[in-house]
């Protein structure tokens, strides 16, 4: 192997850059990293060059470990975006200055120089200085720079990123010719998709500082094993399918045999994907010869040279829905990709109803749903991590426990005793001490693992450091948080706080996520607090509140989406509206249906003009005898 990598890991501040990254790169390959933009891909590349440490990790070089060497003892080349020419010197001056500070003779240079200037096309221009280059040529002048001293591996980053579509194109042939007829070990960073594409023998897929997976164009495009990997590499039609009877079905389409198919979901839930291209258009059912997926309506038709793209919304199919799911949606809005007729005639239009059938399709592993439970010296271990594994046996998931406490000899100790509490073994838990300040403990695991929930115990009332840890936990988690009080050892029903706007649409997507995998029953509420004049606590001077007030369209139409979005996953949900104080018709409405769950949003938190002053997220937190759930940013909900 020319590159290998080991466990890599890079911290910027508590932020895990590169999270335990591990590759190895065939001698003479050509191997892109592909992933959006802060996704840790030119930090990887930087570390293999030496430019910054890691902060654990090896590195080895064609079987050498160079992981504490300079970047001149690793006899790397790089190539960086902004090409990095010396604007004084001339291209073949730019070209020789490595071989120069090797003590290279000057006849010897001189040749290398011309023979890269031809290799790279740029041949009799050696004598030019960078400013007389076009951005393409300068590049070019780069890339012959990176090879003067003959690397052992060549590292470029984003290299085409700063140049226009026609060069980049051009640049990519060129590129992919050089490095073929060199045969350097070759490693690209690029977060363009076609780019990867294009230039990659494989492809590594990073997100969030993780390498998500690796292997050849085709195989990633085709049979991807994760949904950010679908979605990431071109067009993607992804839903959520159901086994039956040993069948995977797609509505009332039966599409294979399920047998090859593991799933841990209690539901039988998988995800099917189907690229824009698998998908065939016909205007009557009966002109279709293959699995027919359902009829709908086109909404958009795109001309793109070579493709025609459509946008499709297919009528409901019964029990299936989109990944990932979105609110108030009706049908399953659909990509379909197709060669245009020859003549330039486009044969479907905007309003048109077709059918869809199904050339080709690809089943992903499902993937569980995963909670971390953040345990300090000052938990309920025992009733979080009984409600923990709760969770996990009813959704299907998996538990990661991390005690913490600032010296490691307490922090092994919590660990062992939440392993005693728990008993024997527990496939569904895992466990890990971490030392330091629990705040910042838990938020860094949050942030770097790919976790969908955060569950914390109730604050002891005795404890005001740890009531402001628990409170800095709700302010700054990225995670939706659950927070375990009372009771409670199952969720039957879950009553959703909504009053409209993203975060309550936020609230029933992902609330609704966990009601359809424990089978629990739904409540949306609605409370207007109009003619109230505060909204917790009480006061004998507060009027009654007018209950003849009618609900505001906005309003109406949010619990009408609401109810929709629950309903389209096959979960039962009604809709209740009151009048008055805020805090206290939630806990009334929570007693009254036997709710075992209150999920609110963390817009609800200090409050707004129109809610007035006070923290209803504290007050429910301290008011509510059950477990509440707070959905803090967008939690990218999958099936």
């Amino acid at each position: 192997m020319s590159i290998v990598i080991q466990d890599l890991v890079k911290h910027f501040g508590a932020h895990a850059v590169v999270d335990h990254v591990s590759l190895e790169i065939h001698d003479g390959e050509l191997l892109v990293l592909l992933g959006p933009s802060g996704s840790g891909k030119s930090t990887i590349l930087r570390i293999i060059a030496g430019l910054i440490p890691a902060d654990g990790g090896r590195v080895f070089l064609h079987g050498r470990d160079v992981t504490h060497l300079t970047p001149q003892q690793r006899n790397t080349g790089f190539v960086f975006q902004n090409y990095s020419l010396f604007r004084h010197m001339t291209v073949a001056e730019n070209i020789e200055f490595g071989l120069e500070a090797r003590h290279v003779p000057k006849a010897q240079r001189t040749a290398k120089s011309n023979e890269l200037l031809a290799l790279v096309g740029l041949g009799g221009l050696g004598g030019r200085y960078p400013k007389q280059l076009s951005g393409g040529q300068q590049q070019r002048v780069a890339v012959a720079r990176a090879l003067a001293f003959e690397p052992s591996v060549l590292l470029l980053d984003e290299p085409f990123g700063a140049l226009d579509v026609k060069i980049r194109a051009q640049l990519r042939l060129a590129l992919k010719e050089i490095q073929q007829r060199v045969k350097v070990t070759t490693i690209l960073v690029t977060h363009d998709q076609e780019e990867a594409f294009e230039l990659g023998d494989r492809i590594g897929v990073i997100d969030r500082g993780r390498l998500l997976e690796v292997g050849s164009p085709t195989a990633l495009y085709r049979s991807p094993q994760q949904e950010f990997v679908a979605t990431f590499l071109g067009g993607a039609n992804l839903m959520a399918g159901q086994v039956k009877e040993g069948r995977v079905n797609l509505g009332s389409l039966e599409l294979s045999d399920a047998v090859s198919y593991t799933t841990v979901d209690p539901e039988g839930r998988l995800e099917v994907l189907f690229r824009p291209e698998d998908l065939t258009l016909a205007t009557a059912r009966e002109e279709l010869t293959i699995p027919v997926l359902g009829q709908g309506v086109i909404e958009q038709v795109l001309f793109l040279g070579t493709l025609q793209r459509l946008r499709l919304r297919l009528h409901p199919l019964p029990n299936t829905w989109r990944l990932p799911a979105e609110f108030g949606e009706t049908g399953l809005p659909i990509q379909v990709a197709r060669v245009p007729r020859s003549d330039g005639h486009l044969d479907f239009q905007a309003g048109q109803q077709v059918w869809v059938g199904i050339n080709n399709f690809h089943i992903l592993p499902r993937i569980p749903m995963r909670v971390l439970v953040g345990i300090d010296e000052s938990a309920n271990a025992e009733k979080l991590l009984t409600y923990g594994e709760m969770l996990a046996r009813a959704t299907g998931g998996l538990v990661t426990v991390v005690t913490m406490a600032e010296d490691k000899a307490t922090a092994e100790q919590l660990a062992i005793l939440a392993r005693e509490t728990v008993g024997t073994q527990s496939p569904l838990m895992e466990f890990h001490a971490r030392v330091g300040r629990a705040t910042d403990e838990i938020l860094g695991q949050a942030k770097a693992g790919e976790y969908d929930l955060l569950l914390l115990a109730e604050p002891r009332k005795d404890s005001p450091r740890a009531e402001t840890t628990f409170r800095e936990l709700v302010r700054r988690s990225p995670l939706p948080l659950l927070i375990v009080k009372g009771e409670q050892t199952t969720i039957r029903r879950i009553l959703f706080c909504t009053a409209g706007g993203e975060p309550g649409k936020r609230n029933i997507i992902f609330g609704g996520r966990l009601a359809r995998r424990t089978g629990a029953g739904t409540t949306l509420l609605y409370v207007d607090p109009a003619s109230a004049p505060t909204f917790g606590g009480g006061g004998p001077n507060r009027p009654a509140p007018n209950l003849a007030r009618p609900t505001p369209p906005w309003i109406a139409k949010h619990l009408a989406e609401g109810t929709l979005t629950l309903r389209n996953q096959g979960i039962s949900a009604e809709i209740q509206e009151r009048s008055g104080v805020v805090v206290d018709e939630i806990l009334k409405e929570a007693e009254k249906g036997e709710h075992d769950l209150i999920v609110i949003g963390r817009h609800l938190e200090g409050g707004t003009a129109r809610l007035g002053s006070i923290d209803l997220t504290s007050e429910i937190l301290q008011r509510a005898p059950c477990p509440v759930m707070i959905v803090t940013e967008d939690p990218g909900v999958s099936i």
